[in-house]
């Protein structure tokens, strides 16, 4: 292994089947590399405190501990020969101790940055991205100044710890400002303008260290109480807007001289501009059509990027609908007989026991020969499961 000059690994070169590799994260991204990586040829060690985790139930080595643990992160530095992330925010420090014994992408600096809203739409708009207005809320005292200048309606988002709907509300005035605030805990925040909405969709690529850039389908989302309901590819989106959306992408990823696979969410305004939302540093929920729907999946993706390998063929072979399992369909039991009847119906479950609501608990992907054939699919199958 070698090192720059603040002892962190250099990329390896092509690392070949036959090695290990390591993500941090047991959860379900966690579980679509780890059965991507085995396909391929290599082992898997799982760093993940759950017994039960998704991704330690299919790995080759579970390792049961925090993600703080030095014994467990040593044991992982010793075993892997490159170590990946399934989340943003597990402890920068953890990646940036596993980085000075093996090969780790995306970089640790790189996970801090997406653990921070306000970091990230600071680096957004240095590579030439626009954002919602926003201002940034460090204590209390800076309430009064943020209203003033984003005025709302408006989101507060806590600047940490936030996804899938957590972690933020929606304000009319200055006093339900002061409330969501302290309801947050008074932790540091972003107030950010709501904009007039025309589309939600984004882009995921995948980079390797030698600069390779391969873009999956855009995917057009839509949400249910802050949490991804389904996606539709290919997304019904002007094609200079889809160009627009990947390069401001591709800026991110080459100027943060990004290895793996990177999801940029974007907002489509009804005056016709593209403005960035967020991104997250490893695969994405929007993504998940790819298992199906593409030549290349983007686990398997992930797994050459971080391999150094050539990046695969991300062509899209038919159109698709993914839809979300969260654990509101497990209430009355979950009619898989009645799903599978339909054979453009791809399933499947991330191997989770306790089904609460808004879990993601799994997907299925609606495969047909027009969009609009996918989109009657998507829409008579989730009647039958009951999905409101």
């Amino acid at each position: 292994m070698t090192q720059d000059r603040d002892g962190v690994a250099r990329p390896p070169g092509m690392i070949l089947p036959g090695a290990t590799l390591g993500v941090l994260g047991g959860g379900q991204l966690g579980r679509m590399f780890a059965l991507a990586a085995r396909v391929m040829g290599y082992g898997v060690v799982v760093l993940d405190p759950d017994p039960h985790s998704p991704a330690g139930q299919v790995a080759d080595v579970h390792l049961m501990a925090p993600y703080t643990d030095a014994v467990a992160l040593m044991r992982m530095g010793e075993l892997c020969q490159a170590v990946t992330t399934e989340f943003e925010n597990v402890p920068a420090r953890s990646l940036e101790i596993l980085a000075r014994r093996t090969y780790v992408a995306p970089s640790p600096r790189i996970v801090q940055l997406a653990q921070d809203r306000l970091h990230e739409k600071t680096c957004a708009k240095e590579f030439g991205c626009v954002t919602a207005p926003y201002a940034n809320i460090e204590d209390e005292g800076e309430l009064v100044h943020a209203w003033a200048q984003i005025l709302g309606p408006a989101l507060l988002k806590t600047r940490r710890f936030g996804y899938d709907g957590k972690g933020q509300m929606r304000v009319n005035n200055l006093d339900e400002l002061v409330s969501a605030y302290a309801a947050f805990g008074r932790v540091p925040c972003v107030l950010e303008g709501l904009l007039p909405l025309q589309r939600e969709f984004s882009v995921v690529l995948a980079r390797n260290a030698l600069g390779e850039t391969a873009f999956f389908p855009l995917a057009e989302n839509l949400h249910r109480q802050g949490i991804l309901d389904m996606s539709i590819v290919p997304a019904r989106l002007p094609d200079h807007v889809a160009a627009a959306a990947q390069q401001m992408a591709k800026r991110i990823a080459e100027g943060l001289e990004y290895v793996g696979v990177l999801a940029v969410e974007f907002f489509l305004l009804r005056d016709g501009r593209v403005v960035f939302n967020e991104m997250a540093p490893r695969p994405h929920n929007s993504g998940h059509y790819t298992l199906d729907a593409c030549v290349t999946d983007q686990f398997e993706q992930q797994v050459r990027a971080l391999c150094g390998l050539p990046l695969g063929d991300t062509r899209l072979l038919s159109p698709v609908v993914m839809v979300n399992l969260l654990g509101e369909v497990w209430a009355q039991g979950p009619r898989w007989d009645t799903l599978l009847r339909h054979p453009g119906v791809k399933l499947h479950l991330y191997g989770k026991t306790d089904p609460r609501p808004g879990r993601k608990m799994g997907h299925y992907n609606c495969l047909a020969p027009t969009l609009e054939a996918a989109l009657t699919l998507a829409e008579t199958t989730r009647a039958e499961l009951g999905i409101a």
